[in-house]
């Protein structure tokens, strides 16, 4: 898994039906531009960390982390108090941005598929795609809600979810020790080493 993987990011409205097809081109286009973007920066990062630190501005952007930490989370983020959730948000951000740049290559870039963008409900839009990385196929689909103004909400790599995935782990720390476990857990996987 690749963290550019993350940054091929849907823009799309469904409105009417009619206007499906102009959304789903405008999106396209829209998610090219970002993947552009963010291949520009990481042209010019000589490592990792340098890489993290310089796509951090984008991906805040294009990625709703909020409601990704939300997702994460589940029925027990109701418990965190508003400055646990915004540090729970913080830490989840940083895990994301730095587990993806840090299985970057500098100077290696994937091959990317753009297949037709579907709607499977009113207000959320995904965008199939495939990558060729390091002679590797992966299928991945970048989800997109209209209540988070089209920013990706999950990311589902060869079917599975990143959400639903770190949720198992989430939700285990929460029985364990409510909102403190999870914040603790964030905080040690943010500050393990490399």
């Amino acid at each position: 898994m690749n963290f550019r993987t993350l940054l091929l990011l849907p823009f799309l409205l469904t409105l009417a039906p009619s206007q499906a097809t102009a959304s789903t081109e405008v999106a396209v286009t829209r998610l090219k531009a970002a993947v552009n973007e963010v291949v520009a920066v990481a042209k010019q990062s000589p490592n990792a960390s340098v890489l993290a630190k310089n796509v951090r501005p984008i991906l805040l952007k294009i990625i709703s982390f909020e409601t990704m930490t939300r997702r994460a989370v589940g029925p027990g983020w109701r418990e965190f108090t508003p400055d646990q959730q915004k540090e729970a948000t913080r830490l989840f951000t940083t895990l994301i941005i730095r587990t993806y740049t840090a299985k970057f290559t500098p100077g290696e870039f994937p091959d990317i598929l753009f297949k037709a963008a579907l709607s499977p409900a009113p207000g959320r839009v995904e965008v199939p795609t495939t990558i060729l990385y390091h002679g590797s196929h992966y299928e991945v689909i970048y989800r997109q809600d209209e209540a988070d103004s089209w920013r990706i909400t999950d990311v589902i790599i060869e079917g599975v979810s990143m959400i639903a995935n770190y949720r198992t782990q989430f939700d285990a720390q929460f029985k364990e020790g409510g909102a403190t476990a999870v914040i603790k857990a964030l905080n040690q996987s943010v500050n393990s080493p490399k």
